[in-house]
């Protein structure tokens, strides 16, 4: 190896470095509360959704028409996972968006129905917020399909609260 390779190699690896630490200073702390913990904070509706992957009733929520600007957030830990304009009108019933904000979501496999599903959570405390399926608006394509008592709408002239601790 010859000084010009190996000073490509070791700025390839110390830019890999950078690139890998950048990455997970952007991911926010885990939260790690129990089921019990969760369930005495949060409205029933939303413990079932968040905590037991259960779906609430299509068109029952009003954040499915909420288009006003801002940001909506877990309703669990507050964390930021979309913003109003990546929101839109799937015709499903559940509030819909073309786009999550970065480092907001993790996903899984779900084999609850007729074949597997990605379900998509909030990456902080893992509280279950819906599945992503492929066929939203351009430019990504996928339609994240959000159960509303998931979700809380801070209007964007209000301060974001804090992440719940």
């Amino acid at each position: 190896m010859n000084r010009r390779t190996s000073l490509k190699y070791i700025l390839g690896l110390a830019s890999a470095q950078l690139a890998s630490a950048n990455a997970a200073a952007a991911t926010p702390p885990e939260l790690v509360k129990s089921k019990a913990e969760w369930a005495k904070l949060l409205p029933p509706a939303s413990y079932r959704v968040l905590f037991e992957e259960d779906t609430e009733r299509p068109g029952s929520s009003p954040l499915n028409n909420e288009k006003r600007d801002g940001t909506f957030v877990c309703a669990a830990c507050f964390l930021p996972l979309f913003d109003s304009s990546k929101k839109y009108d799937s015709g499903t019933g559940w509030p819909s968006f073309f786009d999550p904000l970065p480092n907001a979501l993790g996903t899984k496999v779900d084999y609850k129905l007729f074949g597997p599903r990605d379900e998509y959570h909030c990456v902080r405390c893992g509280g279950h917020q819906g599945h992503v399926f492929p066929d939203g608006p351009k430019p990504t394509g996928k339609r994240y399909c959000n159960n509303g008592v998931a979700l809380n709408f801070v209007p964007r002239s209000d301060k974001l609260p804090e992440l719940r601790k």
